[in-house]
């Protein structure tokens, strides 16, 4: 036991170090974006403000001032299937790697047998011995086999368990950070449907108005036949687009129950309305220096980094010798009453070194794919860094895009419903011609429609942001405290 404590100081294989961050990495280039985005005179359209080194909360969407959000993101945490999955995978990889690390320890078992045998005499060459002879035989032992980690393969084996274990539980934070932002999205998508068929409602009764006062018209000889039909052409597009709209509210609407492991004809909680959403203003943004090790997605490719990079380990081991001890110690006796008698006292010690010579290029192969595998990971890894900058950049643009978008088309909407009034007026007083009518007509439920659109997106892409820099998992008391169970090796 002591030689082995001594030839387990060292491990076969490379160690593990996590890849640092990219050297002067930034988001984006410097002067590219705002330090603070438009503002639109409406509901949700405050200037957002990009924070450098600001922290995330760790429950981000508390920051949209929703009660109602709140609640339901709590049920889905408690309920979803998906983070009970990834809570159980997590399970399973930390029993794996426990039961590991009972290969650093001596396997020792107790075994107790009892036989009755015949046996011929001729097999003993005994002279006078019985032709045939009975006899009993009761054996108690206990055995003991520990087999030497003498280049680390062993630990290799339970570390790159421990990094299968650290991957799950950063699968589970990744699940845990996309349920969240889904159900934020899922919510402005479902408000924005809501506004916009309001929105259209209102429009075609607007519209149904205006028909009445052209079929008014036409009796009075002030209109002809084609205008009242443009007009009924345009009130029914109008109203063809409600059941798409409706459809699409309860696709989302059944996606949210969906979220919570809830049955679509189960779900009853309340509506959600833009209005009730407050627009963060200030948006954090990380430091790059700690960004890879806030993505989730990130922390998981570095732990299959670190697995991959055990298995090397473990396959450079394996083609070293494997040092075995056994030994037992019993009794055995023909009869029980003598079975613990000092004279049926039974033992052995055996010392064995295997040394593997020739299995056809097996264990050298099976090496360089280990290799392989390991260069595969890092490579994985610095793919899904560069991803996870890219979707900061990319939501860092939407945004200040979303308030400029948005500030455009809430001036837009004023216009067309500036002149959709004075061109109804003048065609009651016979100053604009039908067409004329209809052309407003259109221009504002165009504009009605997609500055609902700009103000969900704002929201979306909001959510989106807390999403892509990670969610602030590291703020959660819990979060870390299963993250440093996670590490730990009783």
């Amino acid at each position: 036991m002591a030689a082995g404590a001594l030839l387990s100081s060292c491990a076969v294989g490379p160690n593990f170090k996590a890849p640092p961050a990219p050297p002067n990495a930034r988001f984006v280039p410097a002067g590219q974006l705002p330090a603070e985005t438009a503002a639109a005179p409406l509901p949700g359209g405050q200037a957002q403000r990009f924070v450098d080194g600001q922290d995330i909360p760790g429950q981000w969407w508390t920051l949209f001032q929703s009660a109602q959000l709140n609640a339901l993101i709590e049920r889905a945490l408690k309920n979803s299937p998906t983070l009970e999955s990834a809570q159980a995978s997590l399970r399973q990889a930390k029993e794996l790697a426990a039961a590991q690390r009972g290969s650093y320890y001596p396997s020792v078992s107790g075994a107790f047998e009892s036989q009755r045998q015949k046996a011929s005499g001729a097999a003993f060459g005994i002279p006078g011995f019985p032709s045939s002879y009975f006899y009993n035989l009761d054996t108690a032992s206990v055995n003991v086999s520990y087999t030497l980690d003498a280049f680390g393969g062993t630990r290799r084996q339970v570390e790159a368990l421990q990094a299968q274990a650290e991957y799950q539980q950063f699968a589970l934070e990744a699940s845990y950070l996309t349920l969240t932002a889904n159900i934020v999205t899922t919510a402005v998508n479902e408000a924005s449907l809501r506004a916009q068929i309001a929105a259209t409602e209102q429009i075609s009764q607007s519209q149904q108005s205006q028909l009445s006062i052209v079929t008014r018209r036409l009796g009075a000889g002030g209109a002809s036949r084609a205008d009242v039909l443009q007009q009924q052409a345009v009130l029914q597009s109008t109203l063809a687009s409600l059941p798409v709209l409706r459809a699409q509210l309860a696709q989302q609407h059944n996606q949210l129950a969906a979220y919570l492991g809830s049955l679509p004809a189960d779900y009853t909680d309340a509506d959600f309305e833009l209005d009730s959403l407050a627009m963060p203003q200030d948006l954090p943004v990380s430091l790059p220096s700690k960004f890879v090790e806030q993505r989730p997605d990130v922390r998981e490719y570095s732990a299959l980094l670190h697995e991959a990079t055990a298995q090397v380990g473990i396959a450079t081991a394996n083609m070293l010798p494997q040092i075995t001890l056994t030994g037992s110690y019993g009794q055995s006796s023909s009869t029980l009453d003598n079975l613990f008698a000092s004279s049926s006292n039974v033992w052995s010690l055996i010392g064995s070194l295997t040394q593997p010579l020739f299995k056809g290029g097996q264990l050298r192969h099976q090496r360089r794919a280990a290799v392989a595998a390991a260069q595969e990971a890092a490579a994985n890894y610095r793919a899904t860094v560069v991803v996870a900058f890219q979707n900061v950049s990319d939501t860092l643009y939407a945004l200040s895009a979303d308030a400029d978008a948005l500030a455009a088309q809430a001036l837009a909407e004023r216009t067309a419903a500036e002149s959709l009034t004075m061109v109804q007026a003048q065609y009651q007083s016979g100053a604009a011609s039908y067409v004329q009518v209809l052309s407003a007509q259109q221009n504002y439920q165009t504009a009605a429609v997609a500055l609902i659109k700009a103000r969900a997106q704002r929201f979306a892409d909001t959510a989106a942001l807390f999403q892509a820099l990670g969610g602030g998992w590291w703020n959660r008391s819990e979060a870390l405290a299963d993250i440093q169970k996670t590490r730990e090796a009783p």
